[in-house]
């Protein structure tokens, strides 16, 4: 019986030190999709004297939320609250929300003022997303497998 667990044994460590080639293959999602996100600034509320420099920041500051529209539907929201209860009522409530995350890809449909505010409307095609991070990470599957 030790005789025939010492022979699985050696066996075992013989088939797992063998010399192998892996030869590797990149594979394609089976479909890509499109996201939109669209950020709003108010014109009036900027910190600009001059009207035109208020349309320039509320153009900014509508592609930053835009961005962050699309940010959340890609890495989600984290949310943080807090509740304190003291004397059996609610004496204090709060909630925070952040989102962290890197777009590439994305591109700018339109941006136009609208009314008392500035919009810019933004599009997030995954096939781009995947082609700008297969020039940087190549992601492999195995293709072959060849044991000396």
């Amino acid at each position: 019986m030790k005789t025939w667990v010492l022979a699985i044994g050696l066996l075992l460590v013989g088939c797992a030190s063998q010399d192998r080639y892996i030869q590797w293959e990149t594979e394609a999602p089976e479909s890509f999709p499109k996201l939109t996100a669209i950020g709003y600034a108010p014109l009036d509320t900027q910190p600009a004297k001059e009207q035109s420099q208020r349309v320039l920041m509320a153009m900014q500051a509508s592609k930053i939320a835009a961005y962050r529209e699309l940010a959340e539907q890609v890495y989600g929201q984290q949310l943080s609250a807090s509740s304190q209860v003291r004397d059996w009522m609610l004496s204090d409530d709060s909630i925070q929300a952040s989102v962290s995350g890197v777009i590439r890809g994305a591109k700018v449909v339109k941006s136009y003022p609208a009314g008392e505010h500035y919009v810019t409307e933004l599009e997030l095609d995954f096939s781009q997303v995947w082609a700008l991070y297969q020039q940087q990470n190549r992601p492999q599957k195995v293709k072959e497998v060849t044991y000396f």
